[in-house]
């Protein structure tokens, strides 16, 4: 009942629909060039024999799936990988890291005639679809046309969950598309049994699994002999209002720690002419990397303004702090810097990323802050104690090092809906 009252509102809702994709093009926020896509109309033909989807929301789940397509394309020699997500930043992303025989498409929004457009062209074999976003006509449709399906790496908020339990009528269906679900944690599979979810299994955050990003050996040198000498932290993936922290923290330790440099990776790169005007406001020298400067020995700050080079400064700084926690968004993913040997710290919102820092902080592999004013002290120890530094990162190191193996649990657990998948016969 109320997946066909969605699906009439949502067949009514194309004009206000293509507005809203307008407001977000002139923000930036949609791609001009592949504006077809979201509405169902693909970019290239449909390549022969099996074809697996899998769909992510954007840069973090993307990321996190990537291990997961390697060994699908390895162990499957006759299959070729769609993934979908729906932000230009992670377009531009797997652009970049998709393996051969797997390829980039916009998701299509959630319009049953963009939905049809989408399933009629692609004819998948399977779905995969990562952690929690939910969108009733794809998977109605999904459902409706008898695809084999599995949530993986799926996590529910006990917010998330209160707010689906009152909608029980509509999640219960939904999640009835999927044959296999593959939680993040117990918690996350209790409350997932608890909506309906079919063959809940709990392996892990694949996340744990996931390669580090990568880095441009001579951007790295480049960057290494600019900062030669100086104390390094960065923030990392910052949103609206994390900028100003560190700029607190950095005047808060400029006068103990002389030639301090701060890194600011903003979470959307087109934040950066914005944000150095903030911190020059505040009377620091900045510098851009997405004007192409290195930092100067008198930048105070050097904004990382770019796509697709956190690699590069999680591999420059020995002290990283996840934005996204010390505003209630939820945290950033701590796994990559703790793989690449920083000490991680973060703020009091990271429920996005509840069991990996259950995990890290229970083995004292990250440290948590409670709140911004907490952060100078943190991030000055760590970076003038080598020795209680190197405890974080060895402790950190223990904990990924243990769960680099759940990509092998994931696979082994999605066997009955990689199994089931089959050639569909071409239309």
């Amino acid at each position: 009942m109320l997946q066909s009252l969605y699906r009439g509102l949502t067949t009514l809702a194309g004009p206000a629909v293509r507005l809203y994709l307008d407001r977000r093009l002139a923000a930036g926020k949609e791609d001009s060039a592949r504006r077809g896509e979201r509405f169902g109309t693909a970019a290239r033909p449909r390549p022969p024999g099996r074809l697996a989807w899998i769909h992510a929301a954007s840069v973090g789940e993307a990321n996190s799936v990537l291990v997961l397509i390697d060994r699908l394309l390895d162990e499957t020699p006759d299959l070729t990988v769609l993934m979908t997500t729906g932000t230009v930043t992670s377009a531009e992303l797997m652009a970049r890291r998709l393996p051969e025989r797997a390829f980039h498409q916009y998701v299509p929004v959630d319009l049953p005639a963009a939905v049809d457009r989408f399933l009629d062209h692609w004819r998948p074999d399977l779905v995969l679809w990562t952690e929690s976003e939910i969108w009733p006509n794809l998977l109605g449709a999904v459902r409706a046309r008898g695809i084999p399906a599995a949530l993986v790496n799926a996590r529910m908020s006990e917010r998330s969950f209160n707010r689906w339990r009152c909608a029980s009528g509509l999640i219960t269906p939904l999640l009835s598309t999927f044959q296999v679900t593959l939680a993040q944690s117990e918690e996350d599979a209790d409350r997932l049994r608890r909506l309906g979810a079919r063959g809940v299994v709990s392996v892990g955050n694949l996340k744990f699994s996931a390669e580090p990003p990568p880095a441009d050996p001579a951007a790295l040198a480049a960057l290494r002999a600019a900062c030669a000498g100086r104390p390094v932290w960065l923030l990392a993936s910052t949103h609206p209002g994390e900028d100003e922290v560190a700029a607190a923290v950095h005047e808060a330790l400029a006068p103990r720690l002389p030639g301090l440099l701060t890194l600011v990776i903003p979470r959307l790169a087109h934040r950066g002419a914005d944000i150095a005007a903030l911190l020059r406001g505040r009377g620091l020298t900045v510098s851009r990397r997405g004007e192409g400067a290195l930092p100067a020995a008198a930048d105070a700050v050097h904004i990382a303004d770019t796509m697709g080079e956190m690699g590069l400064f999680y591999r420059l700084a020995p002290v990283v702090c996840m934005g996204g926690s010390f505003v209630p968004h939820g945290g950033q993913n701590p796994v990559e810097p703790a793989l690449l040997g920083c000490a991680v710290l973060y703020g009091p919102h990271m429920w996005n990323f509840t069991e990996i820092t259950r995990q890290l902080e229970a083995a004292g592999g990250a440290l948590p802050v409670a709140g911004t004013e907490s952060l100078p002290d943190a991030v000055g120890r760590l970076l003038t104690d080598e020795a209680a530094r190197a405890r974080v990162v060895a402790t950190a190191t223990a904990v990924t090092g243990g769960n680099r193996r759940i990509v092998d649990r994931a696979l082994a657990a999605l066997a009955p809906v990689l199994g089931a998948g089959r050639v569909r016969p071409a239309a």
